[in-house]
């Protein structure tokens, strides 16, 4: 195997020179995603503040957002739901970096909120609270973004808790 030093030595503008290990190079990544029936039926819902999920009628997992079939099972999910607007807090952390391209001041919480009849927990802010107050079980509650509503989850601002007791920890236990 030829070592990065004897390359070097081949080429007489680079002889003797240390061998580049590391180098940093700024990346930019766009993606378009095109969203399927049922991830449009959830993304048009939202609009309307109905957050939509769907039923596996194998193992009767609820799944939001919806994917059109089971992650576990592999067969279509065609039972549609309408979920309440509440959830539990399963896991979530204190972000002090700020994010680009994300226009939220620092420090914020993001967390796993486990919307009350579902089986997968949903990725958002939760804010109204000190972060020192944020606890896992917390009871939460969405707060639309009446300026954003639209077919994208920015139409959620965030989670605030609801004041109810914190939930039973065997009622989330599975996802955490």
């Amino acid at each position: 195997m030829t070592t990065a030093a004897e390359l070097l030595a081949g080429i007489p503008e680079l002889a003797g020179a240390e061998p580049v290990t590391r180098v940093t190079i700024p990346a930019r990544l766009e993606y378009t995603h095109t969203p399927g029936s049922a991830q449009t039926r959830f993304l048009t819902a939202l609009p309307d503040k109905r957050l939509l999920a769907e039923r596996c009628p194998q193992c009767t997992r609820v799944y939001v957002p919806p994917r059109g079939a089971c992650p576990t099972c592999g067969v279509a999910t065609t039972e549609q739901l309408e979920l309440p607007h509440t959830g539990t807090v399963t896991t979530f952390c204190i972000v002090n970096i700020a994010a680009k391209g994300l226009n939220i001041e620092v420090p914020y919480c993001y967390a796993y909120v486990l919307l009350d009849g579902a089986h997968v927990g949903l990725h958002a802010r939760v804010g109204d609270v000190p972060y020192a107050d944020v606890r896992i079980g917390q009871r939460v509650e969405a707060v639309w973004n009446e300026e954003r509503l639209g077919p994208s989850l920015a139409s959620i601002s965030h989670f605030r808790p609801t004041g109810e007791p914190d939930a039973d920890p065997e009622s989330y236990r599975r996802w955490m």
